[in-house]
């Protein structure tokens, strides 16, 4: 168990490339109903957007934004791409 969980506690490879690394990591946790501009426009500039993103989709994250996205606009991205797996699978 201990090889499992200190893999799982590893940064992945995308993480030690994204651009949220250079700025203070509060601005991607804002508090309800504060702004999430600072964080987007970090996001909006990142080469590694795309894999937090996934990341974030797979690992269901329900804090922050990852890949320039909040929780709700990745629940809303979640139940869009579970449609589409029904249909194609129809």
């Amino acid at each position: 168990m201990q090889r499992i969980t200190t893999k799982l506690l590893q940064p992945l490879d995308w993480q030690e490339r994204a651009r949220c690394h250079e700025v203070e990591p509060e601005i991607f946790f804002p508090e309800r109903g504060g702004s999430s501009k600072a964080a987007r426009s970090v996001c909006s500039q990142c080469t590694v957007r795309e894999e937090c993103l996934e990341y974030a989709l797979n690992n269901k994250e329900q804090f922050g934004i990852w890949g320039g996205t909040s929780e709700r606009e990745r629940r809303r991205l979640r139940r869009e791409r579970a449609m589409r797996r029904l249909r194609t699978a129809s």
